[in-house]
């Protein structure tokens, strides 16, 4: 989508990468939640403030969900193509760490 010249649709894509990892790892130690301010939480808790994670995860989580509803719900374009990649980035990164966390945790 940001080669495409897309930013906002980028931004949304790379919160629900961000948004689904942290899913899968709260499904790792059997929670499971519909509402993503449900999932946003009980990812602090159980990741962020435990430390299982960096807590930097947590922020990136947040701060895309932020970013993700300027994107889909307010008129314009909100995201430049730099901020757009700094999030598809950090997006990268988590799910990185994730697979890592869950590889030791099976493993």
């Amino acid at each position: 989508m940001l080669q495409q010249k897309f930013p906002d649709f980028a931004v949304a894509r790379a919160y629900y990468a961000l948004f689904y990892t942290a899913e899968a790892l709260l499904l790792s130690v059997g929670l499971r939640f519909t509402k993503h301010s449900a999932v946003h939480a009980a990812f602090g808790e159980q990741f962020a403030k435990t430390r299982r994670l960096n807590p930097k995860f947590h922020q990136y989580l947040l701060e895309a969900f932020d970013q993700r509803l300027l994107a889909d719900y307010e008129t314009g374009e909100h995201t430049t193509p730099q901020a757009a990649t700094e999030i598809i980035a950090r997006a990268e990164e988590f799910l990185t760490a994730a697979i890592a966390y869950l590889d030791v945790s099976n493993g």
